[in-house]
C-alpha cells in the first residue's frame, strides 16, 4: 500500500481515539480543545478530518485534499485560539504535527514522493561561489553568513517558540536546572567552535562558503571534515539543543531535532547529489569513507589530498 494511504489511515485511527478520549475524559478536552464546545468542533471535525482521512486511505484523492486543507486550517485557528486564551496549547502541538503529516502524505499519495527540489532552488540553489585571487573575501563572507544565519535560527526562532511555548501553557519543569544549563553552555560553545572551524577550512581550503548558493570551488576533506562530512549542520544541530537547554525550553530542542530531520532527508540527498556531479570519483571515494554524522578517524588511504 502506498504510505501516504498508510499514514491517512493512522490518522483517521488516532483522530478517532482522540474523540473518544475527549468524550470520556475532561483532562484531555480541556488540554486539546481549551474552552471551546467539542460538541460544535466534532461536527466539523469527525466528517472532515477522520472521515476524510479514513476515504483518504481507501485511496479517494479528494478526501485526501480535504482532510489535509481541513488539518492545516484547524492548526492555524487552534494555534490563533492558543496564542490569544493561553488554552488548548496540546491541542496546537497535536494537529501541527498532523498538518505537517498530512502534506506528506498528500505529496505520497499524489506524486509517490515529497518533492523536495524546490528547496535547492531559485535563491537557494547550489552554485560554486565566484573564484577570488585571495580567501580573505570567501571569510570576510561566511563570517556574515554566519551572524545572519546563526541570528535568525539560533535567536529569534527560538526566542518565538519558547514563547509560544509559554503562551501556549506547553512548557514543563526543568529537573536539575543549573546543571542543565552548564550542559547547555558547553554544548553551545563547542558546536560554535566546530561551526567556525568548520567554516574558516570552507573558506581557506575550498575557495568558497558554507552557503549552498555560494559553495566551495574545491573539495574539502581537511580540518573537521576530515572527521565528519557535514560538520556545519552537526554544529548548527548542536546548538540549537544547547540554546533549547539554556532556556529550559523543551520545544526549542525538539525544534532543533526536527531540523536536523529537515536536513538529513530533504537537503542532504540534493547537496551530496550537487557534489557528486562536480567532483565525480574523488567525492565519492571521500564519502566511503568519512561519516555523516558520527565523527571518526578516515579509512587509510580512502581519502584523497586536500586541494
Amino acid at each position: 500500500m502506498n504510505r501516504g494511504r498508510v499514514y491517512f489511515a493512522a490518522q483517521a485511527l488516532a483522530g478517532a481515539v482522540w474523540w473518544i478520549a475527549v468524550a470520556l475524559s475532561p483532562f484531555v478536552r480541556e488540554a486539546t480543545l481549551g474552552g471551546l464546545d467539542p460538541v460544535v468542533v466534532a461536527t466539523f471535525d469527525v466528517p472532515l478530518f477522520v472521515v476524510a482521512s479514513a476515504a483518504a486511505a481507501a485511496g479517494v484523492r479528494a478526501a485526501a485534499w480535504v482532510a489535509t486543507g481541513w488539518t492545516i486550517l484547524v492548526a492555524l485557528g487552534l494555534a490563533a485560539y492558543a496564542t490569544v486564551t493561553t488554552e488548548a496549547g496540546w491541542g496546537v502541538l497535536a494537529m501541527a504535527a498532523a498538518a505537517g503529516g498530512s502534506v506528506a502524505a498528500l505529496c505520497l499519495l499524489l506524486v509517490g514522493r515529497v518533492p523536495t527540489a524546490w528547496l535547492a532552488s531559485g535563491p537557494f540553489a547550489f552554485r560554486p561561489a565566484m573564484p577570488r585571487s585571495n580567501s580573505a573575501a570567501h571569510l570576510a563572507s561566511s563570517l556574515g553568513q554566519i551572524v545572519v544565519f546563526w541570528g535568525f535560527f539560533l535567536v529569534v526562532v527560538p526566542l518565538v517558540v519558547a514563547f509560544l511555548e509559554q503562551r501556549w501553557a506547553v512548557a514543563l519543569p526543568t529537573p536539575w536546572p543549573v546543571g542543565i544549563a552548564v550542559a547547555g553552555i558547553t554544548l553551545l560553545a563547542l558546536a560554535s567552535a566546530l561551526g567556525f572551524w568548520a567554516a574558516f577550512s570552507m573558506s581557506v581550503l575550498g575557495d568558497g562558503t558554507p552557503l549552498p548558493a555560494a559553495m566551495a570551488n574545491r573539495l574539502v576533506v581537511a580540518g573537521p571534515y576530515r572527521l565528519i562530512r557535514n560538520p556545519m549542520a552537526v554544529s548548527g544541530i548542536a546548538q540549537g539543543v544547547a540554546v533549547g537547554l539554556l532556556m529550559s525550553s523543551w520545544l526549542v530542542v525538539v525544534y532543533a531535532l526536527l531540523g536536523s530531520l529537515l536536513w538529513n532527508y530533504a537537503i542532504r540527498p540534493l547537496e551530496e547529489a550537487d557534489l557528486d556531479e562536480r567532483f565525480g570519483d574523488e567525492y565519492r571515494r571521500y564519502r566511503d569513507s568519512v561519516r555523516c554524522w558520527i565523527p571518526g578517524a578516515p579509512k587509510p588511504r580512502a581519502v584523497p589530498a586536500a586541494v
